[in-house]
């Protein structure tokens, strides 16, 4: 089967931390490097037939972290993101966030919910970003759902990935790729990762750019997609 276009992309942005370690920076200076590369990386897939970049920024796992990090990043979310407004208006940008907004800092979900609300008609590009996010929480509150909307319906495939968080404007992703050489999914889009092709590059998140995008969808050209048939 031949492979269509890279229509829906998801990253993984791995090693902000090992960026900042290797220059003796603080880890937040690394977040803070990451959010630039973020931008380039948003710009250079307007360029591509991306129409969709989901995002892995924040885990159901990363409130482990030590408390001071993880206050400057839903500080730097609740900043950063409606400070972006202009610039998503200019390239008709639409912001989706995925993953349990209810248990965010109350700063932080008010700046989400203004920049969904200020960018839903746009569709040059959507960007999700998956926020409090975690691939099992994500299978377990659509079942939930699929239960208290009618609980003798029966559960498929189908009808888990109808009751997901915008499945209805997000379609099912292509490929999904990490950087800083790790090799895992970190509970990352375990549904839907069941057919995706993935990508794997040594490079840490904050050195990426618009050659990274091109080296992935030509790595996606190079693939082809059998979803269990044959070529």
């Amino acid at each position: 089967m031949e492979t269509k276009s890279l229509t829906h992309l998801a990253i993984i942005m791995d090693g902000n931390g090992r960026w900042a370690k290797a220059r003796n920076l603080p880890r937040t200076a690394g977040h803070l490097a990451g959010l630039k590369a973020l931008k380039k990386i948003i710009i250079a897939s307007m360029k591509s037939e991306v129409k969709f970049l989901s995002l892995y920024a924040f885990s159901t796992e990363n409130w482990r972290r030590p408390e001071a990090e993880v206050k400057y990043l839903m500080n730097l979310i609740a900043s950063k993101l409606p400070g972006e407004l202009k610039f998503y208006k200019k390239e008709q940008i639409r912001i989706l966030v995925r993953g349990n907004k209810a248990k965010l800092p109350t700063e932080t979900r008010q700046a989400i919910e203004k920049v969904e609300e200020a960018t839903k008609d746009y569709n040059n590009l959507t960007v999700i970003l998956c926020i409090n996010y975690g691939g099992h929480d994500e299978i377990v509150e659509s079942v939930k759902e699929i239960i208290k909307d009618n609980p003798s319906t029966e559960i498929t495939p189908q009808t888990i990935r109808e009751h997901m968080q915008y499945s209805d404007i997000v379609p099912t992703v292509d490929m999904i790729v990490r950087s800083a050489g790790e090799k895992r999914l970190s509970n990352f889009l375990l549904w839907e990762s069941a057919y995706a092709e993935l990508g794997f590059y040594d490079k840490l998140f904050p050195d990426w750019d618009e050659s990274m995008i091109n080296t992935v969808i030509e790595d996606y050209k190079t693939r082809i997609r059998k979803f269990g048939g044959i070529a």
